[in-house]
């Protein structure tokens, strides 16, 4: 356990690191899917786009700006864990032995399904009437998303969806390793869901495995329509509670059954 203070010095340090990994992870995974979807293969896959028409650029950097906002309040959540961390506050471990390869994979799996369900419940309450315009409504803006838009939050809710980490490291065993698993899944999940393509194919949403999992049609049925389709990763709660709009499946097949653009 750490007894003395840590000084301002190493606490910048540390958010330096921290926003410039977080920016690194950002940039890797948005701009791989935007390169590949937006630029290269956008005239050859137009046809799979949710939404055909394409955002103006200025939403584009619109989505970027905000994003690097969230990655420098992430970077500040990251300093309150490294310091509770060092205060031996938290249950992070260091030593994948000492709880064996099995319940280094279970944490990640636990940490997965626990954030689903965060996410959803932590959705629908920034959907409140009185509290989207404050807090949800910039993510809002991107009606029709780019993968740029994955973390294009208001500062506020960059916090409430940050949240999560603190969460697992304070009430579970878990290691660095699982966090940053954990982490690489998400934003991967984040960005498919922000992808504007559908590639899943025709069916998929009513299989019994695709139908509990969700897609970019999903999730950009949510941009478009707002109030329906909360889920990130798995589409249990939107089942359970009534919450997929009625035309999901509908929608979801007419994209992924296209060969080519659909007739204006």
């Amino acid at each position: 356990m750490q007894d003395l203070p840590i000084s301002f010095q190493t606490l910048a340090i540390v958010w330096l690191i921290n926003f410039f990994l977080l920016t690194l992870r950002y940039i890797l995974f948005a701009g791989v899917a935007y390169s590949i979807f937006w630029i290269w293969k956008r005239d050859k896959w137009q046809y799979k786009r949710t939404q055909i028409e394409y955002p103006d650029k200025s939403k584009i950097l619109y989505e970027f700006k905000y994003s690097i906002f969230t990655m420098a309040i992430f970077g500040l959540i990251g300093v309150g864990i490294f310091t509770a961390k060092r205060y031996g506050l938290t249950f992070i471990y260091s030593d994948i032995s000492e709880r064996g390869a099995l319940y280094f994979i279970f944490s990640v799996i636990v940490a997965i399904f626990i954030h689903d369900t965060f996410f959803y419940w932590s959705h629908r309450f920034m959907h409140h009437k009185l509290i989207f315009k404050y807090v949800h409504k910039v993510h809002h803006n991107s009606t029709n998303p780019s993968p740029w838009a994955a973390f294009s939050f208001h500062p506020s809710e960059s916090v409430i969806e940050a949240l999560i980490v603190p969460f697992l490291v304070f009430t579970m065993p878990i290691h660095p390793l699982a966090i940053l698993t954990f982490l690489l899944y998400m934003t991967f999940m984040n960005v498919l869901g922000h992808l504007g393509f559908e590639m899943y194919p025709k069916g998929f949403t009513t299989h019994w495995f695709g139908k509990w999992h969700n897609t970019a049609t999903h999730h950009n049925m949510h941009h478009r329509f707002f109030n329906c389709n909360y889920g990130l990763y798995f589409n249990y709660w939107d089942r359970i509670m009534g919450t997929n709009h009625p035309n999901y499946h509908k929608v979801f097949d007419e994209v992924s059954s296209r060969k080519s653009l659909p007739v204006a």
